[in-house]
């Protein structure tokens, strides 16, 4: 492998303006959508006393799953000595923070008085998994932008991997965090289940490769960068890779439940109920964000396909949204089971599904935080050296002298 030279992006052309002018229109809108939502209450969303995380909830689950994802490119060369994805760390390490920027974004303006933060933040509860999650966000910010410099500065290159090994292993506790605050919910059905955990972190795997992709061929596409075969078929192959150990831990969460008989009705609700839970489930995740990549990932047709690549990553990125949906949606949408077993009817939506339905003002705002994090990634490579000036066959394949003769 030839050595790899990093490269800013131009920034003088009408397409990055426009790109850039859309990227802010995205970020206005949400903001205007979380000044909206906290000038009038939260009446104004479909989020209720039963249903109290709604679609802004989808999208800031998943950026901060999908940061911790993203990152993998960077811990498999670092850490595990994948030398040809090397020339990718500088790349996911900003992605990695950037989504995970987007997805807070969307956390704390959506609670209503976002200011009062500090106050939490001053008071930490240890016995809360949220104050964790507080320390982890945090923790995750500095080490990335040390393993960065450590990457980015040539005189601390020699750190780069005991670095490496630090963000790999936070990553792997933060990911462990944001499932268990669904793992240890015992109150409702569809959650306390300790697998979530590890559950979220195999799908933090597929939903932060396919962005990372999404992001990758995007620049290189509108840089005019050329982009060999090799790259795209080890990032097809890897998310083949991931997508399938994702959808093994969800058999088996599917699966545990089943045969719990306590959380057979909700896994009936859930997997076969006339709702669109099941159809988001089954269609959304399973089939199209499945399924599909799969197919694409490791069947010869579709090999060194950018643009099978990208449908792959796309549907993956789909997938997950219907998953995160389903996850926390579908959770709550399940009636709390006060006494196990008895019959509980009364005028408070006792037993009753809880109806719920993601207004516009929601949606923008989970656009936003989007908006938040491609914003940062377009800047970054236009500031900065993140993305290497070729990945042509010639400079990332091993092989590929040997394969010349």
């Amino acid at each position: 492998m030839k050595p790899t030279t990093f490269r800013e992006i131009s920034g003088d052309s009408t397409g990055f303006w426009a790109l850039l002018g859309l990227l802010g229109l995205l970020i206005a809108a949400g903001l205007g959508a979380a000044w909206y939502m906290e000038h009038n209450g939260h009446w104004v969303t479909g989020m209720n006393n039963q249903i109290v995380w709604g679609m802004p909830h989808v999208f800031a689950v998943f950026l901060i799953v999908a940061a911790s994802g993203a990152l993998n490119v960077a811990s498999m060369a670092s850490v595990f000595g994948r030398t040809a994805l090397k020339p990718l760390s500088r790349l996911s390490g900003l992605l990695a923070i950037a989504l995970l920027a987007g997805g807070l974004m969307v956390l704390v303006l959506d609670l209503g008085h976002p200011d009062r933060l500090i106050m939490a933040m001053m008071n930490l509860n240890f016995m809360s998994i949220f104050a964790w999650n507080i320390i982890l966000y945090n923790g995750f910010f500095l080490i990335v932008g040390i393993y960065l410099w450590t990457m980015m500065e040539k005189r601390a290159n020699r750190h780069t991997k005991t670095a490496g090994l630090f963000a790999f292993v936070w990553r792997l506790i933060l990911t462990t965090g944001t499932g268990s605050i669904f793992g240890w919910l015992v109150a409702r059905q569809a959650y306390d289940a300790a697998i979530m955990a590890p559950m979220f972190i195999a799908l933090s795997f597929s939903f932060g490769l396919a962005i990372f992709m999404l992001v990758l061929f995007a620049s290189y596409r509108w840089a005019g960068r050329p982009l060999g075969d090799y790259m795209i078929v080890r990032m097809q192959r890897l998310l083949g890779l991931f997508v399938i150990a994702a959808l093994f831990f969800v058999v088996v969460y599917h699966l545990t439940n089943l045969y719990a008989a306590e959380h057979r009705s909700v896994e009936h609700f859930m997997l076969d109920g006339d709702n669109v839970y099941s159809g988001l489930f089954w269609v959304g995740y399973v089939l199209l964000g499945s399924l599909i990549p799969m197919a694409i990932a490791w069947f010869g047709p579709f090999r060194a396909s950018l643009g099978w690549a990208t449908t792959a990553a796309a549907l993956v990125v789909a997938g997950g949204l219907a998953m995160m949906y389903v996850i926390i949606i579908g959770g709550q949408a399940y009636p709390l089971q006060l006494f196990p077993g008895k019959e509980v009817s009364s005028s408070f939506f006792d037993g009753v599904v809880n109806p719920y339905s993601p207004t516009l003002a929601e949606t923008l705002l989970g656009i936003g935080g989007v908006g938040i994090a491609l914003a940062i990634v377009v800047v970054g490579i236009r500031l900065l050296k993140f993305l290497p000036l070729s990945l042509e066959d010639a400079r990332v394949d091993p092989h590929y002298k040997a394969d010349e003769a």
